[in-house]
């Protein structure tokens, strides 16, 4: 079934993890480092990539910060390598992770996300803290094994979590802004195998903050203290209302 995704994202196993988006951006990331960073958080595996423009030159504009940001993404991402967005994750798997976002939060260039567009689009789950998301306590064979994600659309006040096979399940939902990075979540409406629509109850709500964001990247928690690391998928997909048409 489709979990709630402020404080839930559609659940989740990621059996087709392990050679993942997380290993693209892990490579991404790492390439840009220098090579004594690079020894500090390749822990698990060393890959090359381009350097990009701001990698380069961050350094000048920012007092160092995009460097920073660039290696604690990557040891971010070398943490979640392995956990299948977290359903396999050791209690030391965890402990790490949560350090790794913590040290990345504290680095978060947008302190006004929800005034960023960089926020909007769909976003794919590469690891969550959250037991139902992940189908943690099911059979291997009753949690989702394809990709997971969030779409936000701030601008229509709208977002939706949706999972891919063999379910296809997907959750609408209406945000109300709290701060200048947190939302209240009211699920709207439930769509079971994708296609049968099921109003949800007043009781689907949540809340959701965004705690770290920038342009490949989006750290999260709910308000049942559970992590959210994502990474931009469709920075093209919004999410118009019948209304708009």
């Amino acid at each position: 079934s489709v979990a709630v995704m402020s404080t839930r994202v559609p659940g989740a196993r990621a059996s087709s993890f392990d050679a993942s988006p997380a290993a693209r951006l892990s490579s991404r990331a790492s390439s840009r480092l220098p090579g004594a960073a690079r020894a500090r958080v390749g822990t698990r595996r060393q890959r090359g990539g381009p350097v990009g423009t701001r990698a380069i030159f961050g350094g000048i504009f920012d007092g160092g910060g995009s460097k920073r940001r660039e290696a604690a993404k990557a040891a971010l991402l070398e943490a979640i390598e392995g956990t299948q967005r977290g359903v396999a994750a050791s209690e030391e798997d965890v402990a790490a992770v949560e350090a790794a976002a913590s040290a990345l939060e504290r680095l978060n260039p947008n302190r006004s996300p929800l005034a960023s567009p960089l926020v909007n689009g769909e976003w794919e789950l590469l690891y969550t803290t959250s037991a139902s998301i992940l189908g943690a306590n099911k059979p291997w064979f009753l949690r989702p094994s394809g990709p997971i994600y969030q779409t936000i659309d701030v601008g229509r006040l709208r977002a939706r979590n949706r999972e891919t096979f063999p379910f296809f399940n997907a959750v609408d939902a209406d945000l109300t802004p709290t701060s200048r990075s947190a939302v209240n979540v009211q699920f709207v409406k439930f769509f079971i195998l994708g296609v049968a629509p099921v109003d949800a109850p007043p009781s689907a709500r949540g809340a959701l903050d965004v705690t770290y964001l920038d342009d490949e990247m989006r750290v999260s928690r709910g308000d049942r203290g559970n992590l959210f690391v994502l990474r931009m998928h469709d920075r093209d997909v919004e999410l118009p209302r019948p209304e708009d048409d």
